[in-house]
């Protein structure tokens, strides 16, 4: 599990040394997938994307939700490889999307992490914290 936040920097080759922790819960996997999102990028451990691809193949393929998210999102996805110290590259255009410069938060999602821009997840934490006493109530009907 990917758990912490955890500030670091991206160097001038755009690459991005990953925690010892989330290297830890990689247990020797080396190929990761970045996605960009909304927030930032995601990053998810080759195994679990496979399932991920997995399950959309077994979607209705003309379905026109299907075809949209297979061209938005599984079209975004790029591989990466860490390297023999622990970091990833991250392209341009994946960093320029993410508005990932310098300072970044890698923020653990359990089976996947969050690559941020450093200033768009402290506003993040600003303006949601204060929802997480109503988030506990309500992930907890859910059985958590």
């Amino acid at each position: 599990m990917f758990r912490g936040r955890f500030y670091h920097t991206i160097d001038p080759k755009g690459r991005l040394s990953i925690p010892s922790k989330f290297r830890d819960v990689l247990d020797g996997e080396r190929r990761l997938v970045i996605v960009p999102n909304e927030h930032g990028l995601e990053v998810h451990p080759m195994k679990l994307w496979e399932q991920i691809e997995a399950k959309v193949k077994m979607l209705p393929q003309m379905d026109p939700d299907v075809q949209k998210f297979n061209r938005l999102y599984i079209s975004s996805a790029v591989d990466a490889v860490l390297d023999g110290q622990g970091r990833i590259q991250i392209q341009p255009d994946l960093r320029q999307r993410a508005g990932l410069a310098k300072d970044v938060v890698l923020v653990g999602w359990v089976g996947k992490f969050e690559i941020w821009n450093k200033e768009r997840w402290e506003e993040y934490l600003r303006t949601n914290e204060a929802a997480l006493p109503s988030l506990y109530e309500k992930i907890s009907s859910r059985g958590v």
